[in-house]
């Protein structure tokens, strides 16, 4: 079953950079990566999706329904985290936590305590006094707290130290498990290939690729490092590497070292080309 599905979604804003013809799905129980630099239109995507913006062409259909004609039960199965959560500064974290539940009419008290106990969520600090990391955790807990059945997080870990990171992805592995989705917006690369099964990759509002991350990451280039001749060189190489070696022994070598590329190495490929 696909949790959403998005069919040839086109939204533009006169002069300025929408989207163009971005078609995917998103599996049920799956941790969706989703990437692209900044001005890519992943934040487009994810505000057609909840229907906080209009567009112009295509269809987002999210549990089977078009958000455009059920906008408001399907996100009663949604929580959403933007990546700069704003809150009233002068309210305590557990008032801004129980508005949020109030919100959605649901007694939430329960998982609520549950989520600020895994992120050491400090209850009685008004928002004012909090760290940007601390922020993003009262944030987590508003959009996680009545478990619903899709989360779509918009850089969640930003702000997070490592410690807090882990808590966060034990917490979306645990509710997926118990058949919740997930949607990442991130620009952590070692996030989506440590946590997410598919990936897509925007870039200037068009979508380059859907794909596994394990496809996306499997590659025969290498990374090339060697003293040729006298010089220094550093790049990545993806013919063959017989022909490399052929053109090599006309020359000096005196140091080389052949590895795999970065994990930022080969999706960069995507945003650069």
């Amino acid at each position: 079953m696909n949790v959403i599905e998005i069919n040839h979604l086109t939204k533009n804003y006169g002069k300025h950079r929408g989207v163009s013809d971005v078609s995917f799905y998103v599996e049920k129980g799956d941790i969706f990566g989703f990437l692209g630099p900044n001005g890519a239109g992943k934040s487009t995507t994810i505000r057609s999706m909840l229907g906080l913006i209009q567009f112009q062409k295509g269809s987002i259909d999210i549990f089977g329904k078009d958000i455009r004609r059920y906008r408001e039960s399907i996100l009663e199965e949604v929580g959403y985290m933007p990546s700069e959560a704003m809150f009233y500064p002068n309210m305590k974290v557990r008032d801004i936590i129980h508005m949020a539940a109030r919100a959605r009419n649901r007694n939430c008290s329960s998982e609520a305590r549950k989520l600020c106990d895994c992120l050491q969520v400090d209850l009685d600090k008004k928002i004012s006094d909090l760290s940007l990391g601390n922020r993003k955790k009262v944030s987590i807990v508003c959009a996680m707290q009545h478990k619903p059945k899709l989360y779509i997080f918009d850089e969640p870990t930003s702000g997070l130290d490592p410690l807090m990171q882990t808590e966060f992805f034990n917490l979306i592995h645990e509710y997926v498990r118990q058949g919740a989705t997930c949607m990442l917006s991130t620009h952590v690369l070692s996030e989506v290939k440590q946590h997410c099964k598919n990936v897509a990759i925007m870039k200037e509002g068009k979508l380059q690729r859907v794909d596994a991350v394990a496809n996306i990451t499997k590659t025969n280039a290498k990374r090339i490092q060697m003293v040729k001749d006298g010089r220094r060189e550093d790049f990545l190489y993806e013919g063959v590497l017989n022909a490399l070696f052929r053109e090599l022994a006309t020359h000096d070598i005196s140091d080389i070292l052949i590895q795999e590329p970065s994990l930022d190495e080969i999706f960069m490929h995507y945003y650069q080309n």
